[in-house]
């Protein structure tokens, strides 16, 4: 519903703030107020293939899971995924390993268009971390960890309480081998519990797993170490709800910031591809 996404947009860009992004050092803004995303969008439709969107795993895995309507928002989303990146000329993107197939179809797309009508894009490299690339659901520790998906005990939320998280870890999906290993091919929940605690610790899995002979203490530490961590960004987050003034104008600065951006990499490809002036 209509107003579901927007408390939906206004909560996402107060939890980035809460995160610990300072609007100061960095830009953050809702995609939708830079129109420049959206014609970008079309123009790289133009160099991207059918079948290259059709091979999307995302794409496969959504579309199945809807009864109704696949739309043809969902099957472009990735070229939109591509203005995303491409509009800002970044170098580097930090992804998860879920959106490496997408990072690489940015780059196929920017060098396609540079080939055919010149230098206009810069192709980015991925920044995907060593640890934790791939958070998995904690019930079903072969599948990605997605609030898109239904899986309320397999899925940690930012602003879950402690209580929540300890339990949901606690009742995490581990193995019968009773042995601490990191392994995620032949131990995926237990090597979930490791990475997870990593990313929150900033110390090696294949370290941690040598401190615990039982899983019981993993996951208590694992529960523990993510509430420690959530906590001045839930903290943070409740003061930012208290103020939406503050968020509503950080969005305008940064769009404002980003539309000075994207609007000279979308003119330099209206150029190349023979459009007429505005």
């Amino acid at each position: 519903e209509p107003a579901e996404l927007r408390r939906y947009v206004y909560d996402t860009a107060a939890m980035l703030i809460a995160s610990g992004l300072d609007p100061d050092r960095c830009i953050l803004f809702r995609q939708s107020d830079v129109r420049e995303h959206t014609e970008l969008c079309w123009l790289l439709a133009s160099v991207t293939a059918h079948g290259d969107l059709n091979r999307m795993h995302q794409f496969k895995e959504k579309s199945a899971r809807q009864r109704e309507l696949v739309s043809a928002g969902l099957f472009l989303y990735p070229v939109l995924q591509a203005a995303d990146v491409l509009a800002y000329r970044a170098d580097e993107v930090p992804v998860g390993d879920d959106q490496r197939q997408h990072l690489e179809l940015t780059r196929d797309v920017a060098e396609r268009f540079n080939s055919r009508y010149g230098d206009t894009f810069v192709v980015p490299e991925a920044d995907i971390p060593k640890v934790a690339a791939r958070v998995m659901d904690l019930q079903e520790p072969t599948r990605k960890m997605s609030k898109s998906i239904e899986s309320p005990q397999g899925t940690v939320l930012m602003l879950d309480d402690p209580k929540a998280i300890e339990k949901k870890v606690k009742r995490a999906v581990t193995d019968n081998e009773a042995v601490v290993r990191y392994d995620p091919a032949a131990k995926p929940g237990v090597s979930n519990l490791l990475g997870i605690l990593a990313a929150a610790t900033g110390e090696d899995p294949v370290a941690l797993a040598e401190r615990y002979e039982q899983y019981g203490p993993l996951k208590a530490d694992t529960a523990q170490a993510v509430i420690a961590l959530l906590e001045p960004i839930q903290a943070r987050y409740r003061e930012l709800m208290a103020d939406p003034g503050e968020v509503q104008a950080v969005a305008a600065k940064g769009a404002a910031k980003a539309r000075a951006l994207a609007a000279p990499t979308l003119e330099r490809a209206r150029e190349r591809l023979g459009l007429l002036p505005r």
